[in-house]
């Protein structure tokens, strides 16, 4: 090598990378320590996702976070794909470590910006669009066709309300009772 070329570049949007990320929780950890894990986790994770990120997940495990025994806390929110070609090769993914007077903490951060095409979401094409048009248009004008043929059909003429009585008006019925006819043998006798 000799002639290295070094090539910088500002980042545009420090919260998709994961790695900056990851460091950025470490070094807040380091400056006040290891008991206010939580909110730190959960405040990263809501910037991330403000972001317009379409996932993440951010794991701090290790010895002294709130006890001697070591635990790992994820904190997630969003959509993030766990397999597949997308979550080996497009997923950005963080890692480092911080070493406190409790122990080491290990810090993982994985982010899914929104610049990634996912294979499985659909997209509408224009042409559809446009065959949308031309049935909304057809169906207006059979609509219209409609309208014509109701105006010319007569009106039918409203029929006479029903008289409906009063129940004062109403009178009792005569019951009457009713005898089965008779038999055959009945009668001859």
């Amino acid at each position: 090598m000799d002639n290295p070329q070094i090539e910088i570049g500002e980042v545009t949007n420090p919260l998709f990378d994961a790695q900056l990320v990851a460091e950025r929780i470490a070094f807040t950890l380091e400056r006040y320590g290891a008991m206010r894990f939580k909110s730190v986790g959960y405040k990263i994770l809501q910037q991330i996702i403000d972001a317009d990120a379409l996932g993440a997940e951010i794991t701090i495990s290790g010895r002294g976070l709130p006890s001697s025994r070591a635990k790992s806390w994820k904190f997630m929110d969003g959509y993030l794909k766990k397999s597949g070609d997308i979550s080996q090769n497009q997923v950005s993914k963080g890692l480092t470590t911080v070493n406190l007077r409790s122990g080491t903490i290990g810090i993982k951060v994985v982010i899914m910006t929104p610049d990634i095409i996912l294979p499985d979401k659909m997209y509408i094409r224009e042409a559809a669009d446009a065959q949308n048009a031309e049935n909304k248009s057809e169906a207006a004008r059979i609509e219209a066709a409609k309208e014509k043929e109701e105006k010319k059909k007569p009106q039918r003429k409203k029929s006479e309300k029903k008289h409906t009585q009063k129940p004062h008006e109403i009178k009792p019925e005569v019951k009457v009772e009713e005898k089965p006819a008779e038999t055959t043998e009945e009668v001859k006798e």
